[in-house]
């Protein structure tokens, strides 16, 4: 029996005490946490994995010293032809824009006047003859008289000076028959030289000049070829010597304007004696053989100027080179076999390959794949040639 009605008959079933569930789901919690972390330390992230890249085993080699600068062709002999007699253009007699060689008719200028101008001329040495021949045959028959004192020395005299009239007027009767020949011939307009003809400057019809404006057209002479360009200081002080002469430059090779090589070399054949004051350049000339005709006059092309050789030098690809802010650099392998940036000074161009003339030594394994990848510090290793991982310590594989 309860003696108390007012209170709980027995412990176990008093009324729960406020917040005793929540601080006993915090201890349970508390426990667990502690459980978890009754073993130590959490394990560090993995490492990432390695990436395999292509490399390339740096190899010093020697190569010729070159500059590489834009040029412009032009030809060896570029001649007007000129009218050198007035008249009518009659006739043209090539055609525009084809091959023509030395002595080819190219015009031909109304010979009507120049052929009555030699009649007129071989009419008047014709006259000039007989009066020549009669003076001559009248001084022997003086000559006689005179010796014999049948005649005065006076007679004699004036006999002599009129021969020596008639001879200077043969003469001169002479030389204006070579002069009508002469012009007569002009009538035909000839090409003074071999070569590419330009297009006419004058139509049929047209009355020419034998002054300033007497121009028909041009030709120009493609074999050999020239080609112009001009190297400034700092790339004079690349050569060797850094100097540039026919003799110092032992050859000069053009590259096309679609990235091919010109077969045959060339040779400098011209170098200015001054600095341009104004480019601050020096002109130089090369000449090329053209015997079929590949190159024209105004192309523009890339002349690589050869000189001495460069010993110590670097052939990497160009995909490998990679640029920033502080200039050029390539990924090697560095310790731990992780990337390492290493600074380059480049030079040329030689086909796909950059000329590295400084930052590399010989036996640095270059990364040339998967740059986008790469990031200074991070791990790499060397592809299979199947394209897989190398084992460790095999030998770099050239791409």
């Amino acid at each position: 029996m309860n003696l108390h009605p007012h209170l709980p008959s027995h412990p176990l079933r008093s009324r729960a005490v406020p917040g005793a569930g929540l601080f006993a789901a915090t201890l349970l919690m508390s426990a667990l946490l502690a459980g978890c972390s009754g073993g130590g330390d959490a394990a560090p992230p993995a490492a990432p994995p390695a990436m395999p890249v292509a490399l390339l085993t740096a190899r010093p080699t020697q190569l010729p010293a070159t500059v590489e600068v834009t040029a412009q062709t032009e030809g060896s002999r570029e001649v007007e032809v000129r009218a050198r007699v007035g008249g009518i253009l009659m006739k043209r007699l090539y055609q525009e824009g084809s091959a023509v060689k030395a002595g080819q008719s190219l015009f031909q200028i109304d010979r009507a006047p120049f052929e009555i101008a030699l009649a007129q001329a071989k009419a008047g040495l014709a006259d000039a003859k007989a009066r020549a021949e009669q003076t001559g045959r009248e001084m022997a028959r003086l000559k006689g008289l005179v010796a014999q004192q049948a005649i005065s020395q006076k007679e004699f005299d004036d006999a002599s000076s009129n021969a020596a009239v008639a001879q200077a007027s043969l003469q001169g009767a002479e030389a204006k028959v070579k002069d009508a020949e002469l012009n007569l011939s002009y009538t035909s307009v000839t090409a003074p030289v071999a070569g590419m003809s330009g297009r006419a400057a004058r139509s049929e019809g047209t009355l020419m000049s034998a002054g300033a404006d007497s121009l028909l057209t041009t030709i120009v002479q493609l074999n050999p070829l020239w080609v112009r360009f001009s190297l400034s200081d700092s790339e004079i002080a690349r050569l060797p010597g850094g100097r540039v002469s026919p003799g110092t430059v032992k050859a000069v090779e053009l590259v096309l304007a679609d990235g091919s090589s010109y077969g045959t070399q060339g040779h400098l054949n011209f170098a200015a004696s001054a600095v341009d004051p104004k480019l601050g350049t020096v002109a130089l000339r090369a000449e090329f053989d053209n015997a079929e005709g590949r190159l024209l006059p105004g192309q523009f092309v890339r002349a690589r100027v050869i000189g001495g050789n460069r010993d110590g030098v670097f052939l990497v690809p160009q995909t490998a080179i990679m640029q920033s802010d502080a200039g050029r650099f390539v990924y090697v392998v560095g310790a731990g076999d992780k990337a390492e940036v290493r600074p380059v000074t480049v030079g040329e161009w030689r086909g796909k390959d950059w000329v590295v003339l400084g930052g590399l030594k010989a036996g640095d394994r270059i990364i040339v794949d998967n740059l986008i990848k790469v990031r200074p510090g991070s791990p790499v290793t060397e592809k299979k040639p199947g394209g897989g991982p190398a084992a460790p310590g095999a030998p770099a594989a050239k791409p």
